[in-house]
């Protein structure tokens, strides 16, 4: 009796398609895991790592184009990123002196895309890599982001009356290397974050 290649096919899609909701489910997590850097700072309720990807993509994508180069790389860097961090949690910069963070995040990484599609896991290993290397423009202006990101929360949590907030304005800026992130850094630095909204919302007398 012949296989029946049809019967053998749809099991094939549905196990791909059950652990895409797999992958989406744990990427879910990412809500609930918190930005640790910032508790070192005295924030006990910092933004999560979802809400800093988000805002980084966002950065990137915008960082692409004034760049003149291919968003979609940029934005899928940014968001796939941090993806590890659903399994090990965020660790600040303190942790990673004592502990090989690196390593575990590759770890991670690389069981996270065992059961995806093929091709998918192709395009985020190949995404992962560049951006690990920092040899492409792409994966240069996606680091960028995640740095700006991170200088304009602390200028948010600085204007909001959160002062340790300031030291990472003192070395994190030196690591930017595009002339857009920059000049976006220099405009974010005298920026105050309570206008933009204002000059959303007029109030009336």
């Amino acid at each position: 009796m012949k296989p029946n290649k049809r019967k053998s096919s749809k099991k094939k899609t549905s196990l791909s398609l059950t652990a895409a909701v797999d992958f989406f489910a744990e990427a879910g997590l990412l809500k609930h895991v918190k930005r640790s850097g910032w508790w070192v700072a005295g924030i006990k309720e910092p933004e999560s790592v979802a809400e800093h990807s988000f805002r980084t993509a966002v950065i990137g994508f915008y960082l692409a184009h004034l760049e003149n180069l291919d968003p979609y790389k940029v934005v899928v860097m940014a968001l796939f990123n941090d993806i590890h961090e659903a399994r090990i949690n965020d660790l600040h910069k303190m942790g990673h002196y004592y502990i090989d963070f690196k390593g575990a995040e590759k770890k991670v990484f690389k069981d996270q895309m065992t059961n995806l599609d093929e091709n998918i896991r192709q395009v985020l290993e190949r995404m992962r890599r560049d951006y690990d290397e920092q040899t492409t423009r792409e994966s240069i202006v996606a680091r960028d982001a995640d740095i700006l990101e991170c200088l304009l929360q602390a200028k948010e949590y600085y204007d909001r009356g959160h002062q340790g907030a300031k030291i990472f304005f003192n070395r994190a800026p030196d690591y930017l290397k595009t002339k857009s992130a920059q000049a976006m850094w220099v405009t974010i630095k005298d920026w105050d974050s309570h206008q933009w909204w204002q000059n959303v919302v007029k109030f009336e007398r």
